[in-house]
């Protein structure tokens, strides 16, 4: 399942929340496991960009964020 059907399952099952219908107990675990799906996605998204930031020093030389010490 790629995310967009997750995500697409994930706002049918909202929406039969939203209109008063009960989740059925396989739904209720369908809910959950697709929302694990999903935030893996995210932060998956998340740590690649944050992977490819860089700073630029004052003296013109790159350092990569993972090897940036704090201050």
């Amino acid at each position: 399942m790629n995310i967009n059907d997750t995500i697409k399952r994930i706002n049918e099952l909202a929406h039969k929340k939203k209109s008063g219908q009960p989740l059925t107990e396989a739904e209720l675990a369908e809910k959950k496991k697709l929302y694990d799906i999903y935030l893996g996605f995210i932060r998956g998204q998340v740590t690649q960009t944050l992977d490819r930031v860089e700073f630029v020093e004052a003296d013109g030389s790159i350092t990569p964020a993972k090897q940036k010490k704090t201050q």
